[in-house]
């Protein structure tokens, strides 16, 4: 499996990685470097998550964040990467707008894919 993030994901984890380095030092990296392992490891284990809000939802073990991810065939859409402290619905209300069929699959210049 390979893993691609949409344009939306890619600014949540760069948005949530500015904030934790406004927390400390150091700290929006190693946010980083947890979430890319976390991306990594989805190329083996993509699908054996709890679905919630209509996306597969991976937590971070560090952090209080999750990765939402959609499996089709050998590809691992990751759709966001949200802070788990948000209110729920309105994670589900991104999840929903992200994921809604009339969207569709992004253009390959809105994506980036991983491994």
């Amino acid at each position: 499996m390979h893993v691609e993030l949409r344009t939306e994901a890619i600014s949540d984890l760069v948005e949530a990685a500015w904030f934790y380095e406004r927390q400390g030092r150091g700290l929006g990296e190693q946010f980083s470097d947890a979430i890319f392992s976390h991306l990594a490891y989805l190329e083996t284990v993509a699908g054996g998550h709890e679905v919630v809000f209509g996306a597969h939802r991976m937590l971070a073990r560090r952090f209080p964040n999750a990765v939402y991810y959609k499996v089709n065939g050998e590809k691992v859409d990751v759709v966001a990467i949200l802070d788990c402290r948000r209110d729920p619905g309105g994670i589900s209300r991104t999840l929903t707008h992200r994921t809604a069929p009339h969207q569709g699959s992004d253009p390959p210049e809105t994506k980036a894919t991983l491994y």
